[in-house]
């Protein structure tokens, strides 16, 4: 059980989906409010303030892409799209609009919580510090820009390195679009130049997974991005 009693706000037009989200989160101990339409989920993020949004893309009264945009104009809320679509563009289309990720129906209700867990966590940290990051022995402290390895010696990581792990980091546990990573890592001149993305995650997966080969911190999410997992309890 969760100790807060964060608000969620499920935004789905079947009425038996909203009511096995609403099973499913309660017993989590979170609270939750509903909306059939996007015209009604704008009246209950604006009354009841949601600390995260479950929203599926094809509402009875528009897009959900177009009411994300819409909450994005006034709200920084974490959102979690929730959708039967499963084609790339469409996750792209759904990231770019801003939401923070994307889960497919149908779906499983221990990885849906996860990204729950991931939103609310991103939500509460603040650009003023960051806890330690753990991976397997490895700890990074993105505040004095210092890493050791699980041996307790200086790990060298470069400065796009840390600005890799801390763009990632801001939205821990939460798909990152290929595109913000290039924005905010390398500027908005480099937004197409996914081979040093790709060059410089490898390099990270090098120094920080136990096996680079297969990544258990650093995962790709095909076609979009890139997600930071974490584990291990921060400290």
């Amino acid at each position: 059980m969760t100790n807060a009693p964060h608000r969620i706000l499920i935004i789905e037009d079947e009425a038996a989906i909203r009511e096995v989200l609403r099973v499913i989160l309660e017993r989590e101990g979170y609270r939750t409010i509903d909306a059939e339409s996007a015209a009604r989920a704008q009246i209950e993020a604006r009354n009841h303030k949601p600390d995260l949004l479950i929203v599926d893309l094809g509402l009875p009264d528009g897009e959900g892409a177009d009411l994300i945009r819409r909450i994005r104009a006034w709200s920084a809320v974490p959102i979690v799209v929730l959708s039967a679509r499963a084609l790339e563009e469409q996750k792209i289309a759904a990231l770019d609009a801003g939401a923070d990720d994307y889960v497919t129906k149908p779906f499983s209700p221990p990885e849906l919580l996860a990204r729950v867990r991931a939103g609310l966590r991103r939500n509460a940290r603040t650009t003023e510090g960051y806890a330690p990051l753990a991976f397997a022995g490895v700890r990074v402290d993105l505040v004095a820009r210092q890493a050791r390895d699980a041996q307790g010696e200086w790990l060298h990581l470069t400065p796009i390195e840390y600005r890799l792990l801390e763009s990632l980091a801001r939205r821990g546990g939460m798909v990152v679009p290929q595109r913000l990573l290039l924005r905010e890592v390398w500027g908005p001149d480099r937004t197409e130049d996914a081979r040093s993305l790709r060059v410089f995650v490898a390099s990270l997966r090098a120094k920080l997974e136990p096996d680079p080969r297969r990544p258990h911190y650093l995962l790709t999410e095909t076609g979009i991005g890139y997600r930071l997992c974490q584990d291990e309890p921060r400290a």
